[in-house]
């Protein structure tokens, strides 16, 4: 465990007291993100960017709708609802997950390290990943479908929120649950995209609701869900991953790991 000897010098010399937590987040997280940055996740990752880039200039050069509401209506669901989630549950359901698979997970616990600094360096890496890895191509996919710049200031900022949200729930469930991954799809198909279109109530449960509140009130397009009021749609992502790291601090102080 490449994080150890760093942990280790993280603690004062000659105690039995916790590391320094700045010291320790700065060794976790390092180690974290060179687990995480593996050149296959990268390259499917880029890959996928690379594909919604291409369709993306398709949809642009394609006439008959308005430029502003053809690009918010694809990106909204190839980017909001594909990738920006989809890429945080491949790079976050593997953050603790994998560790805790391979039984590695307690070599991060011979220092006594606090578990909320685990937890938020554990989020903190996946989401160094996520951001430009869908940002950037949204972004990009944004400018090359001639939506103008409310579209691009849309699609921008849901995605970085979804990051942040998506990122914190799915390094929980990676945490929580054996073959996360196929806990997380569920989750998306299911509730996202299903259960969420049953009611209101179902509704405000829905991360995507609110990036799609967001991404239709900077366009002024109307998307389905799209119903939160925006101080809502700004503050429930950011809750969400709160929310979420504390139950992951929470987890690794009561889990037992071989």
């Amino acid at each position: 465990m490449t994080a150890l000897p760093e942990l280790l010098a993280a603690q004062p010399a000659g105690t039995t007291r916790r590391p320094r937590p700045l010291l320790a987040f700065g060794a976790v997280y390092r180690m974290l993100l060179r687990n995480q940055a593996t050149r296959g996740r990268l390259a499917v990752v880029t890959g996928l960017g690379a594909l919604v880039v291409l369709v993306a200039a398709l949809v642009g050069h394609r006439g008959g709708l308005d430029p502003l509401e053809q690009g918010t209506r694809y990106l909204n669901f190839i980017g909001i609802s594909l990738l920006v989630p989809v890429v945080s549950l491949v790079f976050a359901c593997g953050s603790l997950g994998d560790l805790v698979d391979d039984q590695s997970l307690v070599y991060l616990w011979l220092p006594p390290v606090p578990r909320w600094v685990i937890a938020l360096a554990a989020w903190a890496s996946t989401a160094t990943i996520c951001l430009p890895a869908v940002t950037i191509p949204l972004v990009i996919a944004a400018v090359v479908t001639k939506g103008g710049g409310f579209l691009i200031e849309g699609v921008a900022v849901s995605a970085v929120l979804g990051v942040i949200a998506y990122t914190g729930l799915f390094t929980a469930l990676g945490l929580r649950f054996r073959r996360a991954l196929l806990w997380g799809l569920a989750y998306l198909l299911l509730w996202e995209n299903f259960v969420a279109n049953a009611g209101a109530g179902t509704a405000r449960l829905s991360v995507l609701s609110y990036l799609r509140s967001l991404l239709s009130a900077y366009t002024g397009v109307g998307l389905n869900l799209a119903d939160r009021s925006l101080p809502a749609a700004y503050l429930t992502p950011v809750i969400v991953a709160v929310v979420a790291i504390a139950y992951t601090a929470r987890r690794l102080a009561r889990q037992d790991i071989d």
